[in-house]
């Protein structure tokens, strides 16, 4: 029932494959923060380069190592599994000293910094990552791959949701389903919330297929609601006359629903096709809605900054871009090989 690959892409397919992830070093993430630690505080800031290792576990790691309760530490975001990344997390340590980290690294874990803070590091609190990306073993290059990269630096992506957000084989939609069927009894809140996510997400999706299909994802629609690139405020369609000149320059982009209760700020065109893609998954947007779930936006483009490219040993393509936090860097790649 749920299948992604059958989301629409922006682009023409190039029919060229390649091999992603061929190891860990082939997929490099460092996070981008917009606060710096102040050397003083409560707080000790580890930053952690990890390689293959699941960003909960290094936490719950750390945790164990020095005897605090894992709500102690906390981490801004959560990070790929098979890549090697570099990310920060926070441990509360009132009144205690520096712990002995030097047996906590390994041949997959090294920390790279470590200082006091006086606050806490919270979820959400990253402006972005760097991505470093590999490509191996590409079927062919040829002067489409190249106007396709400069396509996606010049007008970007399509911003969904990347298939990780799903679960395994998309499990996350059915249990979603389950629990808004009342088939699931008992729950931890974590799950939960993972299963609201993804249904919501889901939605979202579609309603960007949708556009895309109609070949408006990045154009106006009356009834639109715009959001300012790297922000999260949204506002809605005032008809203003550089509207259209402020979407062609990236510097506003529309959005499609975070599904939940009470009214969409979309009207209009815009809000009928909304209403339409949330009519074909009325189990998933009434469950949504029944759970509480506050009415958000999202914006359905992706801008690919600082987007650089080499082509090494023939048939391997190197990149280098910074995405905005909460956003898929498969989905920069999904545009480029099959």
């Amino acid at each position: 029932m749920y299948k992604f690959e059958k989301l629409n892409k922006a682009y023409s397919h190039l029919a060229i494959n390649g091999r992603l992830k061929s190891c860990n070093e082939d997929f490099r993430v460092d996070e981008i923060m917009p606060v710096s630690p102040s050397g003083e505080g409560e707080h000790l800031w580890l930053l952690i380069e990890k390689n293959g290792e699941n960003t909960d576990w290094v936490a719950k790691a750390l945790a164990r190592h020095i005897s605090v309760k894992p709500m102690a530490v906390s981490y801004a975001g959560l990070k790929d599994r098979h890549a090697v990344t570099t990310q920060w997390f926070s441990i509360h340590l009132p009144g205690m000293p520096d712990p002995d980290l030097s047996v906590f690294e390994s041949g997959q874990i090294k920390i790279l910094k470590s200082v006091r803070h006086d606050r806490k590091l919270k979820l959400g609190t990253l402006s972005g990552n760097q991505f470093g990306i590999v490509i191996r073993d590409l079927t062919q290059i040829n002067e489409s791959l190249e106007e396709r990269l400069l396509k996606i630096k010049k007008t970007g992506v399509p911003n969904y949701f990347g298939e990780q957000r799903f679960g395994r084989e998309m499990s996350n939609l059915s249990n979603a389903e389950k629990l808004f069927a009342g088939k699931m009894k008992r729950i931890k809140k974590h799950q939960r919330g993972l299963y609201l996510s993804s249904a919501r997400s889901w939605i979202f999706n579609c309603v960007l297929s949708e556009r895309i299909k109609q070949n408006n994802w990045n154009q106006y629609v009356p009834g639109d609601v715009f959001m300012l690139d790297g922000k999260s405020a949204c506002f809605p369609d005032d008809q203003s006359e550089d509207t259209i000149d402020r979407i062609n320059n990236m510097e506003i982009h529309p959005t499609g629903p975070l599904w939940g209760d009470g009214d969409s700020m979309a009207k209009s065109e815009c809000l009928e096709i909304e209403n339409i893609i949330a009519q074909d998954h009325m189990s998933l947007a009434t469950g949504l809605a029944n759970a509480r779930m506050k009415q958000e936006r999202r914006s359905l483009r992706l801008k690919v900054n600082n987007l650089e490219w080499e082509f090494v040993d023939s048939n391997n393509l190197h990149l280098k871009f910074d995405l905005v936090s909460g956003t898929f860097a498969t989905m920069v790649i999904r545009e480029i090989i099959s």
